[in-house]
């Protein structure tokens, strides 16, 4: 069985239920001392940007941001695709702290070594 746990995360405000769960799903993994890591790609990268997730609250969780920060201090990754983010006019001196820019094949590589790794995606 895999020591490692890939949540891919494709929406931001434009589902904030989706980009809540994928967060909660994570930090459960990071808790079960599972190897986390959550991809931000299309829609997903803006959650990357300094500020964005300000105000994210849905009923029943805890804040997105929180939810966030929790993650990084749990020790889990978060990579932000590369052209994902230049894509929508952001630069690298925006990243939050604990997110990594990455190109596709960090990806590939997280989910192929080491045994590989189970991913889901919201």
């Amino acid at each position: 069985m895999s020591n490692k746990f890939c949540v891919s995360l494709t929406c931001a405000k434009d589902d904030t239920d989706k980009a809540t769960v994928a967060f909660v799903v994570a930090n459960a993994a990071a808790a079960s001392d599972k190897e986390t890591m959550v991809f931000l790609s299309t829609e997903g990268v803006h959650l990357a940007t300094n500020g964005y997730a300000t105000g994210i609250h849905e009923e029943g969780f805890s804040p997105l941001q929180e939810l966030m920060e929790n993650f990084v201090k749990a020790e889990g990754k978060i990579f932000v695709c590369s052209p994902c983010y230049k894509k929508r006019g952001y630069s690298e001196d925006q990243v939050i702290t604990g997110a990594t820019i990455v190109g596709g094949a960090k990806l590939v590589e997280f989910l192929t070594t080491d045994g590989g790794s189970p991913c889901i995606t919201y």
